[in-house]
């Protein structure tokens, strides 16, 4: 909105300047290069055919000089002649603007802002003088522009066309016979005549009056900001804007696997809004940009080196170039010249299709090149008609002689401008122009057929134009979509009228649907084009792929892979990228202060799998799965608890029962011998008890190995606290027999009514209740269940039983301890009484291992986890009772099979007299 009002407020003041109209019709010095045709209506066509050697500087001392061409387009001016060709086709076509003929006026715009908007202005106003807010040409209505064809050169003139996007409020009637008429049809032929009176009504009124209002519709601007209606409500186009252009490059290079991208553009707004564009499109889509280089429109050797060297230097393998051919050609020579090779240039489509780069050498550096190319279409009789122009045939066209020259390599006899002479360096050697020549003869870009993409968009625009007109015309009074059913005028009409038809447009061109969206965009359809040789030193624009914005994600870009070749000759895709990729099991890590792209890979950790390649992060495995060696897949876990396979819970079965049989052998042995004296010493009723127990001690342990159940947890701790206390118990009973057998056979003992049959099964029977209350407790209130335990051991479910209660598990242990030091301090101290076969040396040797057992278990318990604390408890279980079958019966067995004349009564008298004697 600011750039419309400041451009309103300076055509107000150029209008009401000092002097009045005349200061403004003396603006016809002005170069504006062109020519006309009339017609009813007029098309106007900027094409800049001629490219400037610099900006020309403005002293504000005198009017505005043209700047010095430097280079004829040859095809710039084959879109002029398309332009001209749908002209023709339409005023010959009886079925699209029927009884009208359409006129048309060209303009050289010259890739000049100066020059541009001097030729809108002289287009606006009249074909002799150029007066903002005039019209001082034809009543024939000036219908739209088609142009131009750069986004620099198209954002001034869809501001000035678009200035007045609706008609403004009258005048008071009583001004209406003294200002000049601005409608369509008016005109003044004499504007120098204006009264000072009039220029003051101009002053106070000018506002009102807008210069004849237009449409601009681009072939060739991409810029996304030309779409913004509120800035540039008049702007059409026929070529897709950048915005879609930029989603196609980065869905093409991301689906190429370069993540590390380097970019290079124009410094104009064209390059740095489009690469900046882009630069956000590739970071979305998950790439990145190595760099981000502007170069200058005009030639700078010390930049183009810089970003030759940042290039050259560059791990990015992929550069994406962003700018016109003639403003980058700089930069690919100088790139030629270090002999830059192993790149992949992206082209966008303001060079994808530039022949002029593929005529100077450069193909070690351009091979390979891929990149976006203006879809392709048909125009049957273009090349009939570009080649059947001649400059006879077309007198008015004052640029077919210079076309001529510049493609047959010769000089007419005398020039027909001015300008030509300065630039032309004429030499006597130079043949002339004989009008002979034909241009079915030669080979350029004028003729070139591959050139037919944007001179289709020129055809294309101008058919747009004229089908909106036919529709404008085409309308029946009381049926129009204006107010009370009102039609536009086909002579009068307003721009808004105008524009209305033209945002509705819709027809068939070339087997093609052709309309423009709401903010007056086409249809986004790219063809991808590939850069290949072909021999002698030529290169060839492969189509290889297409890109249609419209269509579903994941079928938008369609690609032949097996026709793409690379930078020398190379049929594998390059890589460009600033990290390799992490291999699956392997998540990212972001280097600091260095983009996304740019990471090392870590493994995953125990338990975390990553299953794709470039993992952001890994992810935990399942609770009963773990990650496998790869850490690329969970797996379920192995399942762990001592079973009677492994070798570990084998060897202990095998020792309880070794154990057990040993100890049944030794309870046969004793019931063999069971009358002699040393089995009936010391209570043989108790002998036997112990060995049931240290049997059945044995055999518990065996409930600890084999997969958990419920009701095996039940069993196992229950059952070796009691069986086990039974055991000491037994000792217990036989430590204080020992002692009250002895201490009753003194005179003086008061034990003697404790010397009984019955007194061991009452120790044991005492011993043995309070623990079985812990236990009973134990099972009703919180019993041992199964459970699996995931965190024990990594990578592992650990199949245990859970104890239930911690404290009635500990109870159950210390009260087990508590008897056994009981029976150890007794049998320490009745360890040297003279009973015969006194077993308290044994008893307390015993209960000494048994201790050190225990009290070492406690810790190694602890610290163990899964089946290893099973294991440490049997172990302590086998070794406790081990150490009572040794130390308790072993001297017996001893004597009963190897010493068999001390298991006699007399030896047992001779023993106990010698030992009261001393």
């Amino acid at each position: 909105m600011q750039h419309r009002l400041l451009l309103e407020g300076l055509l107000l003041f150029l209008s009401n300047v000092p002097g009045g109209a005349a200061a403004a019709c003396r603006l016809q010095d002005l170069s504006v290069h062109g020519f006309t045709s009339e017609g009813d209506i007029v098309i106007a066509g900027l094409f800049p055919l001629h490219f400037p050697k610099m900006a020309p500087g403005f002293s504000f001392q005198a009017p505005p000089r043209r700047p010095p061409w430097e280079t004829f387009r040859l095809w710039a001016y084959r879109w002029l002649q398309t332009f001209q060709l749908a002209i023709k086709e339409i005023n010959e076509d009886p079925g699209l603007l029927p009884n009208v003929t359409l006129g048309f006026a060209i303009l050289d715009s010259g890739e000049s802002a100066h020059s541009v908007l001097e030729g809108v202005t002289w287009l606006l106003s009249g074909r002799e003088s150029s007066v903002p807010s005039y019209q001082c040409s034809s009543p024939r209505p000036l219908a739209g522009v088609i142009g131009d064809a750069s986004s620099s050169m198209s954002i001034p003139v869809a501001r000035m066309l678009g200035l007045y996007r609706y008609p403004q409020v009258q005048p008071h009637p009583t001004h209406v016979g003294h200002l000049p008429r601005q409608r369509v049809g008016s005109k003044i032929c004499d504007v120098s005549r204006i009264t000072e009176v009039e220029w003051t009504q101009v002053l106070n009124f000018g506002s009102s009056f807008p210069m004849l209002p237009s449409l601009a519709i681009s072939y060739f601007a991409t810029l996304p900001l030309l779409s913004d209606r509120s800035q540039f409500p008049s702007f059409f186009r026929t070529i897709p804007s950048d915005e879609f252009q930029h989603r196609g490059l980065a869905r093409l290079v991301i689906h190429f696997g370069w993540t590390w991208i380097g970019i290079i553009a124009v410094e104009d707004d064209y390059g740095r809004l489009g690469s900046q564009n882009l630069k956000k499109k590739i970071e979305e889509a998950g790439g990145c940009v190595a760099f981000l280089e502007f170069f200058p429109a005009t030639f700078s050797e010390g930049r183009t080196r810089r970003i030759i060297e940042v290039i050259r230097t560059s791990s990015a393998k992929a550069i994406l170039v962003f700018s016109f051919d003639s403003y980058v050609m700089p930069v690919l020579v100088e790139a030629s010249r270090q002999n830059i090779t192993g790149k992949v240039w992206v082209a966008t489509e303001a060079w994808s299709m530039a022949s002029s780069l593929t005529e100077m050498n450069l193909q070690n550096t351009l091979e390979g090149t891929i990149g976006f190319a203006i879809r392709r279409g048909e125009i049957p009789t273009l090349n009939t008609f570009l080649t059947a122009i001649h400059p006879s045939s077309s007198p008015m066209d004052v640029f077919i002689k210079e076309f001529w020259g510049l493609t047959f390599d010769c000089l007419w006899p005398s020039p027909f401008e001015d300008w030509e002479l300065e630039n032309n360096d004429s030499t006597p050697t130079k043949q002339l122009c004989t009008g002979a020549e034909n241009l079915k003869t030669v080979h350029t870009p004028y003729t070139d057929p591959e050139e037919i993409r944007i001179t289709y968009n020129v055809h294309t625009a101008v058919y747009a134009l004229a089908h909106a007109l036919h529709d404008l015309s085409s309308c029946q009074p009381g049926e129009g979509p204006f107010g009370n059913r009102a039609c536009a005028q086909r002579n009068n009409f307003e721009l808004w009228q105008l524009l209305y038809y033209l945002e509705r447009v819709h027809f068939r061109k070339g087997g093609e649907e052709h309309f423009f969206d709401a903010l007056g965009n086409p249809p986004a359809v790219y063809d991808i084009v590939n850069w290949q040789q072909i021999g002698g030193g030529k290169m060839a624009f492969v189509t290889v792929g297409r890109f249609e914005a419209a269509a579903p994600p994941g079928q938008d870009l369609i690609l032949n892979h097996s026709a793409i070749v690379w930078n020398g000759g190379s049929r594998q895709v390059p890589r460009s990228v600033c990290s390799e990729s992490c291999p699956s099991g392997h998540r990212r890590a972001a280097r600091p202060g260095q983009p996304l792209c740019c990471f090392d890979c870590l493994a995953c950790s125990a338990g975390e799998i990553a299953n794709n390649t470039d993992s952001s992060e890994c992810s935990i495995c399942p609770e009963e799965f773990w990650s496998n060696e790869k850490k690329n897949k969970c797996i379920p876990k192995l399942t762990e608890f001592l079973s009677f396979g492994e070798p570990l819970g084998a060897a202990l079965a095998a020792f309880t029962s070794g154990f057990a049989i040993l100890l049944i052998l030794v309870s046969i042995l004793f019931v063999k011998y069971h009358n002699t004296p040393i089995v009936k010493a010391n209570n043989r009723y108790l002998s036997y008890l112990l060995l049931l127990a240290l049997l059945l001690s044995f055999l518990c342990s065996l409930l600890f190995i084999g997969r958990p159940e419920g009701f095996s947890c039940l069993l196992r701790q229950v059952t070796f606290g009691l069986v086990f206390t039974f055991c000491v118990s037994c000792v217990l009973a036989k430590t204080i027999v020992v002692v009250v057998a002895f201490k009753a056979t003194q005179p003086s003992s008061n034990l003697k009514k404790w010397a009984m049959e019955k007194l061991p099964n009452k120790i044991i029977f005492i011993s043995l209740m309070p623990q079985f209350l812990v236990c009973l407790v134990w099972l009703s209130r919180s019993p041992p269940f199964p459970e699996k335990n995931m965190a024990s051991q990594p990578g592992k479910v650990t199949i245990e039983c859970n104890e239930g209660s911690s404290t009635a598990f500990w109870c159950m242990l210390g009260y087990m301890g508590f008897l056994a030091v009981v029976s150890f301090v007794l049998a320490f101290l009745a360890r040297k009484l003279p009973a015969s076969f006194n077993e308290a040396s044994s008893i307390t040797f015993s209960m000494l291992i048994f201790i050190s057992v225990w009290t070492s278990f406690l810790p190694a318990y602890r610290s163990t986890r899964g089946k290893y604390m099973v294991a440490t408890e049997i172990f302590a279980i086998l070794a406790s009772c081990s150490a009572l079958l040794v130390c308790l019966f072993f001297p017996k067995c001893y004597i009963i099979l190897l010493k068999p004349k001390r298991n006699t009564k007399e030896h047992l008298l001779r023993k106990l007299t010698h030992g009261n004697e001393k």
